[in-house]
Formats: C-alpha cells, sequence, structure tokens
C-alpha cells in the first residue's frame, strides 16, 4: 500500500506539494511526487500501484516505457548527446551541424521528442528560405543535419523510427549559389609568380609562402585544413614512388590518406623542409585564414579576373577544383581523379571537372572518323621477291592487271606503283590508316612474308557496290614513292 505524506519543513504549509512512497514490481521503494491536493495525490497513489501491478503481472512491456519516457523527455538533453557524438568529427563539422539542428527544433518549436516531424521541418524550411532568400544547397545542408539527429535517435535506440525520415532535397544544380572556376595551368602558372613578385604579406603570409600554397594545393588537390596539418614528417621523399600522408584527424572523411606526389612538387618540398623542425608546420593556420582574399589579390595583379561567368577562383577552385580538372584534361580516367581527390562518388568528381568548349572541340577531334575506313577500296599493297606488278581486286571479284591486259581495264593506281622484275605484289584488303613508309607492318596474309610497299598514288574512289557519296573526301590519295627494306 502507497503512503502519502509532505516533507518535515512542508508541514503546516500550504501550497507545499504531497509525495508518495510505494514498491515497484521489483521490489524497489520509489518515491515520487504528487499534488498539492491530497485528493488528487491518492488518485495517483492507486495509479501508479495499478502499474506496479500490471507489471509483475507481464501486462506492461518496461521497454515501451522505457520509449514513452524518453519521448516525453525534454528535446534539450538529447541535443547535447548528439553534440557529444560528434567529438570524432572536425570542429567545423560538429559546429555547423549543431547550429543547423538546433535553429530547426526551435524554428519548428518542438520540446519533446515525441512532437518531432518531418512535415513540420520541411514547411519551416520552406518559410526560411522565402524569407532569407536560402540557396538551395543551403537548404540540403539542414534536411541533412536534421536526417542525421534522427538517424541517431534511431542509432542509439531513443526512437523506433526515424521521425525526420522521407525529406525529400532541392536540386542544387538548378540554384547554384557559389559557382567555381578551375584554372587553367597557365593561370597557375602566373598566380604562383604574380604571389612572389608582389612582395607584399596577405593574410599574414609573404609571397613566397602563399606561392607554395597554391601550388601545394595545385599539385596534390588537399583541401586547406589538410594543406594546414603537413609538416616535414607527411612526406616520403626517399621512397621509390614520394608520397605526402595526411593523418585521419585532418582529413575530411576521418581517413588516413596516403597520396603519389608529382615529381615538380618532390623537388620543390624537398627544400622547403631543410630548416624546418619535423614537427613545424609548412602552412601555420591557413585554415584560419582568408584564402581567397590571398588568391584574389594575387590574380588581380596580373589582370586575371577572379570572377567570370563560369565562376569565382577562390582558394578552393584555384587548388583542388584544378587539380582534378586538370587530371581529366591530361588523359586521367574519372575514376582515377576520382581515387585521386578521395571521393566517395563518382559523382561528386564529376562536379568538380570543368570542361569548356575547348575542351570538347579537342575531345572531339579525337573521335576516330568512319570516313578513314573505306571497306574493300582502302588497299594495301604486300610485296615479296619474284613475280611481275600486283593485280588488283575488280567490282565483281576478278583481277585487273595494273598494266592493262586483254579483257581487263587499267588499274587508276597502276602507273604510280613502285615496280620491279623480281617483285610480285599480293593486294589484300585493310581497314586502318596506310602504314608509314619504311615501317614494315605485320602480313595480314598466314603465307607470305610481307614488307610495306608504298605507292607512288592510291585511287579512294568508290567502286561497286560500295559507293556511298559523301563517305569519299576526296577522290584520290598522293604519297611520295620510296622504296622499302625487306
Amino acid at each position: 500500500m502507497a503512503s502519502i505524506f509532505k516533507l518535515s519543513r512542508d508541514k503546516g504549509k500550504k501550497n507545499r506539494p504531497y509525495y508518495i512512497q510505494y514498491f515497484d514490481h521489483e521490489g524497489k521503494r520509489v518515491t515520487a511526487k504528487g499534488f498539492t491536493d491530497k485528493a488528487l495525490t491518492e488518485q495517483l497513489a492507486a495509479k501508479l500501484e495499478n502499474e506496479v501491478m500490471l507489471r509483475k503481472r507481464g501486462m506492461i512491456d518496461p521497454a515501451q516505457e522505457r520509449l514513452l519516457a524518453i519521448k516525453q523527455a525534454p528535446i534539450d538533453g538529447h541535443l547535447d548527446a548528439f553534440d557529444r557524438s560528434l567529438a570524432n568529427n572536425t570542429a567545423k563539422h560538429r559546429k555547423l551541424t549543431m547550429t543547423r539542428v538546433r535553429r530547426v527544433i526551435a524554428g519548428c518549436g518542438f520540446r519533446t521528442l515525441a512532437e518531432m516531424d518531418g512535415e513540420k521541418v520541411v514547411e519551416w524550411l520552406n518559410a526560411a528560405r522565402n524569407a532569407e532568400d536560402m540557396g538551395a544547397r543551403t537548404y540540403n545542408h539542414y534536411l541533412q543535419a536534421a536526417d542525421a539527429f534522427g538517424k541517431w535517435l534511431v542509432a542509439t535506440k531513443r526512437v523506433p523510427s526515424n521521425p525526420l525520415a522521407g525529406m525529400e532535397r532541392l536540386n542544387s544544380e538548378t540554384d547554384v549559389r557559389h559557382k567555381r572556376r578551375a584554372l587553367t595551368t597557365e593561370e597557375v602558372s602566373r598566380l604562383v609568380e604574380s604571389a612572389r613578385s608582389s612582395g607584399v604579406e596577405v593574410q599574414g603570409y609573404d609571397g613566397e609562402l602563399r606561392a607554395r600554397a597554391y601550388l601545394v594545393s595545385f599539385f596534390t588537390g588537399l583541401r586547406r585544413q589538410e594543406i594546414g596539418s603537413l609538416t616535414p614528417r607527411s612526406f616520403k621523399l626517399d621512397d621509390p614512388q614520394p608520397t605526402v600522408t595526411v593523418e585521419a584527424a585532418c582529413s575530411k572523411h576521418r581517413r588516413k590518406d596516403v597520396l603519389p606526389m608529382h615529381p615538380d612538387l618532390v623537388a620543390m618540398v624537398r627544400e622547403w623542409v631543410q630548416d624546418l623542425g619535423p614537427d613545424d608546420l609548412l602552412f601555420p593556420r591557413i585554415e584560419r585564414k582568408k584564402t581567397w582574399l590571398m588568391v584574389k589579390k594575387d590574380l588581380e595583379r596580373v589582370g586575371i579576373p577572379y570572377e567570370t561567368p563560369e565562376g569565382i577562383a577562390d582558394f578552393h577552385a584555384a587548388g583542388r577544383h584544378s587539380h582534378i580538372t586538370g587530371l581529366v584534361r591530361s588523359g586521367a580516367s574519372i575514376m582515377e581523379a576520382k581515387e585521386l581527390a578521395r571521393h566517395a562518388d563518382i559523382r561528386q568528381t564529376a562536379k568538380y571537372t570543368h570542361i569548356g568548349m575547348e575542351d570538347r572541340a579537342e575531345a572531339l577531334a579525337g573521335l576516330p572518323s568512319p570516313f578513314a575506313c573505306a571497306d574493300v577500296d582502302r588497299l594495301h599493297y604486300v610485296c615479296n621477291p619474284g613475280g611481275v606488278l600486283g593485280r588488283e581486286l575488280s567490282p565483281d571479284g576478278g583481277t585487273v592487271d595494273p598494266a592493262g591486259g586483254p579483257g581487263n581495264e587499267q588499274s587508276p593506281a597502276g602507273a604510280g606503283l613502285a615496280s620491279s622484275s623480281d617483285t610480285n605484289c599480293h593486294q589484300i584488303t585493310v581497314c586502318s590508316e596506310v602504314e608509314a613508309a619504311g615501317i614494315a607492318p605485320a602480313s595480314r596474309y598466314a603465307l607470305v612474308t610481307a614488307s610495306t610497299c608504298v605507292a607512288g598514288r592510291l585511287d579512294f574512289r568508290p567502286r561497286g557496290p560500295f559507293r556511298r557519296g559523301p563517305l569519299w573526301l576526296s577522290p584520290s590519295l598522293n604519297l611520295t614513292s620510296s622504296a622499302t627494306g625487306g
């Protein structure tokens, strides 16, 4: 039987609460606060005793009660616990995530976990987007932070399911607020030279130190905070393949990264670290500098605009974006660029690859032309010792004597073929470019030992069923006649 009482110091005083003392289903003594009205406190005591009886009989699930208690507890305690769970992330990520989550919670007026609802979050964000001219990417960042909080609640068994699941992201490609562009290799070179010859400090960095930061960023593609963590210990300059290492604590994805180094960078770093201690930073506190201002001033000094219709060229763009774009321009595959950039998704790598009209035109020019393959009309003369002038395939499958014989037409190229009394030329069909003079290709005729026989003139005009109108760009191809070895 539960007992009802007031504390000794409250006896004889009005508006002081009663307390209830009872034994729970495990036999433990429990004290609960009641009301200032004794009758209401007695009703609460009866309810508590009834719940104890139901638990003893297995009619109430303690786990469900625990979840209910958690959901009804103030949400601030859960936010503090979520903040502590982010301790292994970078300080910047932790701060941004918590700022966004707390703002969403406060904006929606959520006081307990039971009140959390994804629809209300979307409504508040849409209102904030209209009021503050919030970009689509920022909108998605808020959704991502709120969703991360919901997933953490599920992982820590505070709720059975994510109350914020199903919130749709916006298409950030249609609303780019901070568009970046990559610099060409020439522009990077001019940027470095501008810094070195400036003779001024920007953000506490002299020209030489700024130039070194630009070079490391371009040659490695490292992010600003990762560059700020580099010490002489980070480099393995004497290994067969020199490398630079970014420790997990400084890497964005919290994993240790070991990257190969460009040969030019190896030589430069070897000189830079000569006067540094093993643990001295190459670029002290660069993560706290306005690196965009450094780049802006150094670019403008040599007449390169900081911002163009293609985007801005801040430190991240001049370094990491230019690095990834340069890899692709130099012939690296998108998968190789993805691995060097340490992206989890190839779509992210594609966003860093700025391919312009000139790049696309150059790539298109390298596309093999179908005009280079002219069916059986592209002929290759294979010569071996002994015999007379080669014979040409006729449209009906017969042969034509290049010199002109009874019943045959003269070959269009007959008079120009390299001839000799001890040469027998067998004409075979190939579907590739004519080999350069003096280079003996592998014979496509298994029974003949062949060498290149260069004709003074090869005729590419269509014959018979292979006529295709515009397929033929030129009626003939003139080649300089020369002798070749056997």
